[in-house]
């Protein structure tokens, strides 16, 4: 079930994730969820969806996470480094991307996303650390 209030906070404040067609499927401090849909304009030869496509959606889902894990007055986050192991490629269904914070500093917060695909399978696994603005 789509996450209305969650996916028109992605779109609102991320333009790209509407453009990409990213779904939310949970968003809270604890995990925050959303998807995209295989697309033949989103893919590689092969009808493989683009490695890049799976990163924005890992990058828009941790940094959703981060922002929701802010220390009490700060403003916002920005991604500062970021690291993807891909597994296997998504060419067709939807690649679901969950990602939870394993640290919420006062000056970084480390989040950890995994990608699957419609069959539970790992597709990826990205962790990413955030600066605390």
């Amino acid at each position: 079930m789509i996450d209305e209030p969650g996916t028109k906070l992605f779109h609102q404040t991320m333009p790209f994730t509407e453009r990409l067609g990213i779904e939310v499927l949970e968003h809270g401090p604890d995990v925050v969820r959303s998807r995209i849909a295989w697309d033949e304009s989103l893919c590689t030869l092969g009808g493989m969806l683009h490695g890049g496509v799976l990163m924005s959606l890992a990058d828009a889902t941790g940094a959703v996470c981060a922002y929701l894990n802010l220390p009490e007055g700060k403003a916002g986050t920005t991604t500062v480094e970021s690291k993807t192991n891909f597994v296997r490629a998504v060419r067709s269904g939807y690649a679901t991307a969950s990602s939870t914070a394993l640290h919420a500093g006062r000056t970084f917060i480390v989040v950890e996303t995994e990608i699957r695909d419609d069959a539970g399978k790992l597709v990826g696994k990205v962790t990413q650390t955030q600066a605390v603005l």
